[in-house]
């Protein structure tokens, strides 16, 4: 189980990293705090997080020249109004300022200043309470209603409903992460031999070599590369597998050989150069599968080169499977072709 506190923190990470989806979540934000902002009136509208004792300015939506916040500002709790609204020492709603007389000891009042001012918790499915969504203005507003408080409630209600999904996302995320770092750590996967016929002699030719993944949850092996793959850690699984595979050979003798499975990626990453150095290539064929898509076959033919000059021969595996099975065929002219299971059952 992933602590949820972490999963907060690796949202706030993801959303100062401002990868594609961060950004596509801040501009929603960003969209919605100003369309609350110009039917409300209001200077300035604003996402707040609350991190240990202090909040910060996750989203600003205003119309001031000089706002007196922008978006990654923080500030002590104990200096807002956003923690007091939340304890429910202060209003939700507040049109003037000046009429609470308790406001002129809070240092944002005057530092601002604060004329107008509402305010809503934005409570997670949880029941924490993630922030405030507050809108502000220089001076003070009369026209604010009980009816434009329902209305801010209603958007906190939006906001922390993508947020919840947000943290759903980045908690998914992180337990794929530990469940592949743990089996890089425990060296796996295993690697069994299955053994390859030539009919015609009835003789072991050589082996195939598979992954078995010994660790919960228990699930077949192309469900973890795919996995591993997802998160960015498929080249370094592959590896490991490839580095388990030639361990066994190195450790048997005879005129067989041994096929790997390798993804185009792993290939393009040059993580397998060195591998077989040591060892006889003429024993060593690389079935590339065929189920990934290939950007960029020059380059990948570019990295075969070595190896194919060096003796290892190279397959494609499962062609008639994947994406765009002739081309891939033509473009890497393997030495091999492994037809997938789909065109051979029940040939006979």
């Amino acid at each position: 189980m992933i602590d949820s506190k972490k999963g907060e923190d690796a949202l706030t990470d993801a959303w100062l990293d401002g990868g594609p989806g961060a950004v596509a979540i801040a501009r929603n934000v960003d969209r919605l705090l100003q369309a609350v902002r110009r039917h409300l009136d209001m200077d300035v509208a604003f996402v707040s997080e609350f991190h240990g004792s202090h909040r910060i300015f996750r989203h600003v939506a205003t119309r001031l020249d000089r706002a007196p916040i922008r978006a990654g500002d923080s500030s002590p709790l104990e200096d807002g109004y956003c923690m007091r609204v939340v304890e429910g020492s202060i209003p939700q709603l507040i049109p003037d300022t000046a009429a609470i007389p308790a406001l002129e000891h809070i240092p944002e009042t005057q530092l601002v200043p604060i004329g107008a001012h509402i305010s809503v918790p934005i409570q997670l499915r949880d029941g924490r309470v993630y922030g405030t969504f507050c809108c502000f203005s220089l001076a003070s507003n009369l026209s604010l209603s009980q009816r434009d408080l329902h209305m801010m409630r209603a958007f906190a209600d939006l906001l922390a409903y993508q947020i919840d999904g947000d943290l759903d996302a980045v908690q998914a995320h992180e337990e794929k992460v530990a469940r592949i770092t743990s089996v890089l750590e425990l060296g796996q996967p295993h690697i069994v031999y299955q053994p390859i016929y030539r009919s015609s002699t009835r003789r072991i030719v050589g082996v195939e070599c598979l992954s078995r993944f010994e660790l919960e949850p228990r699930r077949t092996p192309d469900v973890w590369f795919a996995e591993a793959r997802e998160i960015g850690l498929g080249v370094r699984l592959e590896l490991n597998a490839i580095l388990s595979a030639l361990d066994g050979l190195r450790q048997t003798t005879g005129d067989f050989y041994v096929a790997l499975n390798v993804s185009p990626q792993t290939i393009i990453s040059g993580g397998i150069d060195g591998y077989i150095d040591d060892l006889d290539p003429h024993r060593v064929v690389l079935e590339i599968t065929e189920h990934s898509l290939v950007d960029d076959y020059k380059l990948l033919n570019e990295r075969l080169l070595p190896l194919r000059e060096s003796g290892v021969r190279i397959a494609v595996d499962d062609a008639g499977a994947g994406y765009a099975s002739m081309r891939h065929v033509l473009a890497i002219q393997p030495d091999i072709i492994k037809l997938d299971l789909s065109l051979t059952r029940d040939i006979d």
